[in-house]
């Protein structure tokens, strides 16, 4: 996710410095960029800053301590990276400006061209059992006010998020936002990994990138089997064998349901990563899917409020697709808001799909049907 003015720029340190230490949240680092630890007695979360990202998370009792997201900056210097992959290192960097407005991306808040805004601490407190994080930060050029909470409840594989966008302004207009969590190797592996949805109707993405792509392009189909580019079809739940293709594509998630989720699991590690999230704040779960023959692979894992990673002004003027709208609306000086959850957790062996996620009684049950297996996880709150 990440967050712009120009004005805050490169000021992380000084943000850093004034957050307290606690026994869970303490001062770090990230690939040379100021951060923040937060943790419990199941997982550790670092959150950058400069633009606060979510960068890095563990399971405390992994001895390999490997996190299910993209570093592109852990690869920035080795041979063989790909262009893309060494353009989101400089951004992770604060080296890079992007080139349009966007609300959130990649756990980082970022807004207009400018570099990644500074998140400053507002509070970082103890209720109860769950360790509480909220982080605020004012984009002046939008005139709007961004805050993140983050919670973490003892005893539980799971982190709370609540964001709220309030407007400063005396109309109407219209915002797309998007969390754009992003897996990457090792835990993204070749013909390994799946990934999975409640998806009603899905599409590939007409425009295209750099490198060849293996789907056809501008077509829709139906969750998992998209169109392969020669006219036949193929499982784009887990990554190729083999290959150097970049494609993107767009899901509207299951409208009968309220809650709805993306997760994605390594059966191999036995290792899952999830996102729960309500239905009407995010309708679209983008799937950006980046595999180089090097295998340093990421894939995007967007839930949006719009179908496609584009400008605002696009966004307006697709207005719907699928008869869903493609953009929200902050109305004039008040405040909107989403919530959501995020779970990394150990899977049974033989695990080997998703067919549900729910929240029920304090509980977080994960389902593999078809093997007859369940998750179930302590989680706490409701979103």
């Amino acid at each position: 996710m990440r967050i712009l003015p120009t004005a805050a720029l490169y000021l992380a340190g000084a943000a850093l410095a004034q957050t307290p230490e606690s026994g869970f949240l303490k001062n770090s680092s990230f690939e040379d960029v100021p951060a923040l630890l937060l943790s419990n007695d199941k997982i550790e979360l670092t959150v950058l800053t400069n633009g606060g990202a979510l960068a890095n998370l563990i399971l405390r009792d992994d001895a390999e301590k490997l996190s299910p997201f993209w570093n592109p900056s852990g690869t920035l210097e080795k041979p063989g990276v790909s262009i893309q992959a060494r353009l989101w290192a400089f951004r992770l960097r604060g080296r890079l400006r992007p080139r349009f407005a966007r609300r959130e991306r990649s756990g980082t808040l970022r807004a207009w061209r400018g570099a990644y805004s500074r998140l400053d601490t507002k509070s970082a407190r103890k209720e109860g059992a769950a360790a509480v994080l909220t982080q605020t930060v004012k984009l002046p050029i939008l005139q709007e006010i961004f805050t993140r909470t983050l919670r973490m409840v003892d005893g539980e594989t799971v982190v709370y998020v609540e964001s709220e966008l309030e407007s400063l302004l005396g109309f109407d207009r219209p915002v797309n936002w998007g969390e754009h969590a992003t897996i990457g190797s090792p835990f993204l592996e070749a013909a390994v990994t799946v990934v999975d949805m409640p998806a009603a109707r899905a599409q590939t993405r007409r425009d295209t990138f750099a490198l060849p792509g293996r789907l056809a392009r501008g077509e829709d189909f139906t969750w998992p089997m998209a169109p392969l580019a020669d006219g036949r079809k193929v499982d784009v739940r887990a990554a190729p064998p083999t290959g150097d293709t970049i494609d993107h594509t767009t899901c509207l998630m299951d409208p009968s349901r309220k809650l709805v989720y993306v997760t994605a699991l390594n059966p191999s590690k036995r290792l899952i990563l999830g996102y729960v999230f309500r239905r009407e704040d995010y309708p679209w779960v983008q799937s950006w899917e980046n595999y180089p023959a090097d295998k340093r692979m990421a894939r995007g894992l967007e839930f949006a409020t719009q179908p496609y990673d584009v400008p605002r002004r696009q966004t307006v003027e697709t207005h719907t697709m699928f008869d869903t709208p493609t953009y929200r609306w902050l109305p004039a000086k008040s405040k909107i808001e989403s919530r959501y959850l995020l779970f990394y957790a150990r899977a049974p062996e033989g695990f080997l799909r998703v067919d549900d996620v729910r929240l029920e009684g304090g509980k977080l049950v994960i389902e593999d049907r078809q093997a007859g297996k369940r998750i179930t996880l302590n989680a706490s709150r409701p979103i």
